[in-house]
This record gives structure tokens, sequence and C-alpha cells, in this order.
């Protein structure tokens, strides 16, 4: 009994979470790290925070689109993001007359902000612990093998059921989801009020917002003033409401006070956000699986596709505007899994699950309960059983699916042929509009056929020299049978003889649409093929997702049960978190160090006119020249630009406010340092490190640069 107490106080003494870790929930964050957050500086009371009673900092925090963090910071609903979360509305407002990626836009007027079809603002109303309720619904299940309890579809109609239809209709433009923590032993209700009538205010030139580009994505020292502004608008009752010119700015809850006060190294920060993914509760083999198998296939895929993209781009402007989007979020993710390979090897991940897992079986014997050792070998099990097939799943994915573009021609034609085989010539009309619309949606501003044709060729090799042609699409074959290997050929056949191999072919069609050109289309035929294959594997994948869910399940209860719920969050998936710690720098290295603050100065120092990623735009430098920075520079003159901090971020948090001890904001969250984005598995305290866009930075542009000062009258600031 002495030994089993020793052995429990160690196990608590050696808690996995270090001081600045973490993605905590703000439901548990008075129990689990609110006292921690007060010993390292911070000056509020939980309920500032977040109050379930009450307005808190919490209501100023939003979902931007679908998978970035925005902040308001006006009582007219005034938001800032990141330039990269905004860049797709600025792309698609840019043109070659008004290309607002390269010269930036800025609107003088209420009147002047641009809309954006599609684009959503989501703000969390409530968060509600339905654990009890959704683990009684669970209990009703007799299947002992069922996923109800990570099904979305079965835990949002739960949540629906809970707060019943006459809520819903009562609220327009709320939405309600059940979310499953801590491997579905834990869940959380979510009520959302989600707008749709979003307009660009502003945003920088390229040439700041993306400054660096790619060569600097992922890296500290950085210098990007990555932010555009928005605003929100409702009907005049404040609900959401579709675009229209009726509408009103809305008037939120609450926004964000703006401090000039700036930051100080070992300063208190603290950032909110929606993180999309972690994987704190992988194993040694999952670790292994990352590194060998996923990780590997993305860099060597992605590179290849870069290179050929980044090529045509350089030849002409009008493919740059088009790709430029495609090719950082191609890039993004490239950096981030060589980052989290090094940070794998750099920390021995593997070894640190494996003495994790070994020292949870060994607690789990000596409290008499053999689950969580069996649930750790029906883990190695599954990744040794699926290996051969996830490494298929990810190069279809990587080289055929996400890497070349024609895989998403329309392929549903089976209402067209029947209406071309038909005599009513309504219907045939009908449906040939309707396919006309698909392809432009396919073939749309922002598609080239000889780009895509391009890296098609190059892809296809790859994927061709790496998998076995046997379990390869069936209709692949062709490229042996009818082209003697040569893929390139094979390409060249596809975009000939497509309808949707050019505009010249498409139109061709439609002035003489039969059945046969239909059925026989290559690329139909092509992008069918894929996706069968595609979905093969998903199926097979699936049997070993369910056993995996379960085992995974009980291993995570066994963590929870040896550590206390007080040392650990739950991973990321896209849910409102905290996270906290200080304004740091780093040393990446041996006898190299990068301090926590860069400046205008390093602007100057990286200027590079050749190279479109360092362009310095005029304005810039004659405000820079001038030393005209008004009061946003430091106490040394200088002009601040960016600054890292520890706090233990992901995907998902960029555009996330950056707060001080008084819950002011002071930078907005733009990036990680690709040493640290083995965070994502196991937080990295000498290297993980947040890139943030100091405010006065942004307010520089805004007010200095760009000449919009009148935004700045709405903002609560703070000297």
């Amino acid at each position: 009994m002495k030994k089993l107490i020793i052995s429990l106080a160690a196990a608590l003494l050696s808690l996995p979470t270090m001081a600045d870790e973490g993605m905590w929930l703000l439901p548990l964050l008075k129990g689990q790290r609110f006292q921690q957050m007060q010993e390292l500086g911070l000056k509020l009371q939980h309920y500032d925070i977040y109050n379930p009673d009450s307005s808190s900092l919490k209501d100023a925090v939003v979902i931007f689109g679908g998978g970035c963090t925005g902040e308001i910071v006006s009582p007219d609903g005034l938001l800032l993001t990141n330039h990269h979360c905004g860049y797709g509305c600025i792309q698609r407002h840019s043109s070659l007359e008004h290309d607002y990626l390269t010269d930036g836009f800025w609107a003088m007027s209420r009147e002047e902000e641009l809309p954006n079809p599609g684009m959503t603002v989501t703000f969390i109303d409530k968060i509600d612990d339905v654990t009890d309720y959704v683990k009684g619904e669970l209990a009703k299940d007799t299947d002992p093998n069922s996923m109800n309890f990570l099904s979305p579809k079965y835990l949002n109609e739960l949540a629906k059921a809970k707060v019943g239809e006459n809520f819903l209709q009562d609220n327009p433009g709320t939405e309600v989801e059940i979310k499953a923590f801590y491997g579905g032993n834990q869940y959380f209700m979510f009520t959302k009020k989600i707008y749709k009538d979003l307009r660009l205010v502003g945003a920088p030139p390229s040439s700041i917002g993306k400054f660096g580009a790619d060569t600097d994505n992922w890296m500290w020292p950085r210098h990007t003033g990555d932010f555009s502004v928005f605003r929100v608008y409702a009907d005049k009752n404040g609900n959401p409401a579709p675009y229209s010119k009726d509408n009103v700015p809305l008037r939120p809850k609450r926004w964000f006070k703006i401090s000039l006060k700036g930051v100080q190294e070992n300063d208190f920060a603290m950032m909110m956000g929606f993180p999309g993914r972690t994987n704190k509760y992988y194993t040694s083999w999952e670790v292994a699986e990352r590194r060998d198998i996923d990780n590997t296939i993305r860099i060597n895929i992605r590179d290849i596709r870069q290179k050929a993209m980044l090529e045509e781009m350089l030849k002409d402007p009008s493919v740059r505007i088009q790709y430029s989007s495609k090719y950082a979020g191609s890039t993004n993710a490239y950096k981030n899994s060589i980052g989290s390979n090094w940070a794998i090897k750099k920390r021995n991940f593997e070894q640190v699950k494996k003495e994790e897992q070994d020292k949870l079986i060994a607690w789990g014997e000596k409290n008499c309960d053999g689950s969580y050792k069996d649930a750790l070998v029906t883990i190695e099990q599954i990744i040794s059983d699926r290996k051969d097939l996830r490494t298929r799943s990810w190069l279809l994915d990587e080289a055929i699916i996400r890497g070349i573009e024609f895989v998403n021609v329309p392929t549903k034609t089976e209402k067209v042929i029947e209406a071309l085989k038909g005599n009513d010539k309504e219907a045939r009309k009908e449906q040939l509009r309707l396919l006309e619309r698909a392809y432009h949606g396919f073939a749309n501003s922002n598609y080239s056929a000889e780009v895509d044709k391009k890296i098609a060729k190059v892809l296809l090799k790859e994927y061709r020299n790496q998998v076995n042609p046997h379990v390869q699409p069936e209709y692949f074959q062709i490229i042996d049978k009818k082209f003697k290997g040569d893929i390139d050929r094979f390409v060249d056949y596809l975009f000939e003889k497509s309808i949707y191999g050019s505009d010249d072919n498409f139109d061709k069609f439609l002035a003489h649409p039969s059945v046969k050109a239909l059925e026989n289309d290559p690329m139909i035929l092509f992008a069918n093929s894929v996706r069968k294959e595609e979905a093969a594997l998903k199926e097979s994948l699936q049997s070993f997702n369910d056993g995996y869910a379960l085992a995974h399940r009980t291993y995570v209860k066994g963590l929870l049960a040896m550590y206390k719920d007080q040392a650990n969050f739950p991973d990321a998936n896209f849910t409102l978190r905290l996270t906290y710690g200080q304004v740091k720098g780093y040393s990446p290295s041996d006898c190299n160090y990068f301090g926590h603050q860069t400046t205008l100065d390093g602007v100057m120092e990286k200027e590079d006119p050749t190279n479109w990623e360092f362009v310095v735009p005029k304005r810039l430098k004659e405000l820079y020249n001038a030393n005209d920075f008004g009061r946003y520079k430091l106490q040394n003159g200088k002009m601040p630009v960016a600054f890292s901090a520890t706090t233990h971020s992901t995907g998902g948090n960029s555009g996330s406010p950056v707060l001080n001890d008084c819950g002011e904001l002071i930078g907005i969250n733009f990036d990680r340092n690709w040493e640290g984005v083995g965070g994502d598995i196991q937080y990295l305290p000498d290297y993980q490190r947040s890139i943030i866009v100091d405010i006065r930075y942004v307010l520089f542009i805004m007010d200095k640069y760009a000449g919009a000062g009148y935004l700045l009258k709405e903002m609560e600031i703070v000297e």
C-alpha cells in the first residue's frame, strides 16, 4: 500500500501539462488553470473571461468563415482577423484592373465596404456541460460496438432535441451543436449565432499582409502585417440576415479594448480562439505512423506540386493571382509536416509516449484494471494492420485528389443523359444549363487548364512510381494499355478529348450535345475511377477506425484517471479555447537566440525588389525614412511589427486575439514557428512560440499608411 501511495504521488507530481501548455475549455478554466494564470500575472477574475450569465471577453471572439478566428473591436461590429484568413475574399474582389491583393483595399465609407456572399461569422452564445444527458441517451443504445458516442449526426440530433424546435425557430440564425471531448468521455453543447452579412472594410497590400510569404512562413523572426478588417452586419433588430442594403452594423454584446502599452519580455499573454486539431493523446505507434506515412508523403508530394505551380505563377501575373491562395495553402501544410517531423525526432516523441503508456499499464495493474493494457494492445495491432491502406490513401489524396484539379470536374451527368435520351426539349435545355453552370463553377476565374495539365503530369508520374499498378484506380490501366506508360501523352489526351478540357471543347459539346460524349468522356471516367478508389480505401480503413475509437476512449479514460483531469486538456476540435503564457523569444539552436519583438527595421533589412516575397511598398519606406510612426512607436523610437509568446496554438488559431493581463488586445495571432508545430502532439516549452502581429503595427498601417484613421475613432484605445 505504501508503494502504491508513493507511486500515485509520483504520478501526480509528474503531471503531463507544462506551465504554458494547454488549450483550455472556458467552463473548466476556473477549476483547472485559473490560479496558475493569476500567478503568472493575470489581473482579471475568471468571470471576466467567461461568464455563462452575463457578457464577458469570450463574446468578442468569433469563428471567421470555416477555419479561422476573429475578434470584434468596436460597438459597430468592426472585426479583425488575419490577412491570410481574409485572403479568399480579397482575391475574389481582385482583378487585373483592381488588384487588391497587390495594392490593398480600404473602404473610406461604409457604402464602399464590399459584401462577401457565402462568408459567415459565428458567435458562441452559450457552452453547457451535457455529459450526463448524452451518456444517459447513449445508455439506451443496445449495440456494444455503437459509434454514436462520437457521431456528429447523432450528437447534434441530441442537441436539437435538448433545446427543442421552438427555441431554434424563435432565435433566427441560432444553431446548437454537441461535441465530444477526451475521446468521448465528456460532452459540451455550444449554442451558436451565425451572421451571414460580412463586408470587407480594409486589407493591406500583400507586400505587407503577406510579407515574407512562403519563405518566412512558419518562421521567426517575422515581419508580416498579417491582418484584414471586416464588418458584421445584421437586420434592424440585430438578428442574422442575408446581405441586404438595408442591414445595419451589428451591435455586439462585447468588443475588445485595444492597448498601445505594448509588450515586454515575460509579460503575461493569453489567447482565445478555435484551434482545429491536436493529437495530445497519440500513442507511440501513432507518432511513428504520423512521421513515416502522413508527414513523409505530404512533404514529398507537395514539394513536387509547388515547384510546378510556382514556375507558372512567376511566368504570368494572371496565374499568380489565380494560384496565390492555392499555393499558400499547399505550402502551409508542407512546412507544418516538416516541422512536425523535426519535433518528433528532436524530443523523441515516440519514446515519450511509450513511457506514458508503460506508466498507465503499471498504474492499471496496481489498481486491478487490465482494460488500459488491452486497449493499447488493440491500438498497436490496428496501426500495424492499416499501414498499407493508409499509405495508399495518403498518396491518392495528396497526389491526385488534392493535387490535380480536374478530379473535381462535374461527374453527375445521369440526369443530363436521361434528358438527352428523351423528347422533352425543355428538360434537355434545363439539364444542359445546369451542367454549364457546374462546369463554370469548376473552370472559374481561379483555374488554369495549362497549369493543371503541368501539375497533373508530374504528380501522376510520382503516384505511379509509389503505388503498385494493381491497386491504382482502374481507369489508370489505360496509361499502359493505350499510351505505353507515357503519362505526358495520357494527360494531353484527357485535355484534348474531354468536354471539360477547355472552354472550346465545352462550347462544341453544347452546340452538339450527345450521350456518347458524356459516357465516354475521359476526364469523367478518370474522376469517377479516382473517387471509386477513394471510397474503397475509406471503407476499408473505416473497419479499423471504429475499433480504434473504442480502444482510444478507454486509453484516454485511463490517462484522466491516472493524472486527474486538472492535468489534461482535451484535444482541439475547433471549439472555443483559451491558452496562456508569456511574451518570450527562444533559442532554436546552440548560440542562436531570437528576441521577442521585431520592428520595421527588419522589414527594410529583408527588402529585395527582385523577389516578390520581399518587396516593400514605396509609402511604407517613406514613413520609415521620415520616422513617422506617431503614437505607435516603441520607447526607443522604432516601429514594432510582431512579437512571439509561449501560448499553445495550432491551425484555427489564425486571427485569434492576443490579450494582456487586463484583457486588452495587444496583437493578432497569425502563425507558429516551425520548431513548435510538434506541439500538436507534445508541447515543447523551449521551442513552442505563437507568432503575433503587434496591434500597434495594425493601427499604424490603418492610420498612417492607408489613411483610414477614421476606423480608429470607433475603437476603444488605451494609451
